[in-house]
């Protein structure tokens, strides 16, 4: 099974830079992972929410196939624990699925058709963390998933 996360916009800062690096080098071990930045809108002053968040979705869906199962992180998602999510990634793995594509969305959001396109959402926290922190949080997440998942020390129950 192959994991895409789509991300919104770059990110300069070294700190994370270096930290996801970190995780998605000790992905390799464990399965296939590809990151895809699509680029931040720009001039958003003279667009309105839903026309920023539809402009974004118009990107993602380029980005998305037919076969991939979807998942949003979404504020409004279901959450789970680390054994949770590795259980959670357990049973994708285990239903023939390729290729699960998880999205981190803009600052308002997705739009209504990325919305009816998404197989579940997966909210990381009841707190809001940047569109930069999240990257992070969730590459080590997986991360952490695939050692529990060969019970491997890196998580301590």
């Amino acid at each position: 099974m192959k994991i895409t996360l789509i991300l919104n916009g770059k990110t300069e800062d070294n700190h994370i830079i270096e930290g996801f690096a970190l995780y998605e080098q000790r992905l390799k071990h464990y399965l296939s992972f590809e990151t895809i930045v699509i680029p931040a809108l720009k001039n958003t002053k003279a667009l309105s929410v839903e026309q920023q968040k539809q402009k974004e979705g118009e990107l993602l869906m380029k980005c998305i196939q037919s076969s991939d199962r979807l998942i949003l992180l979404d504020e409004n998602g279901k959450e789970y624990n680390s054994v949770g999510f590795s259980d959670f990634i357990q049973h994708q793995m285990n239903s023939g699925i390729k290729n699960v594509v998880f999205v981190v969305g803009g600052p308002y959001g997705f739009s209504e058709d990325i919305y009816k396109r998404a197989n579940g959402k997966i909210a990381l926290s009841k707190m809001t963390f940047s569109h930069q922190m999240v990257r992070l949080f969730f590459v080590e997440q997986v991360y952490r998933a695939m050692t529990i998942l060969k019970n491997e020390p890196y998580h301590h129950v």
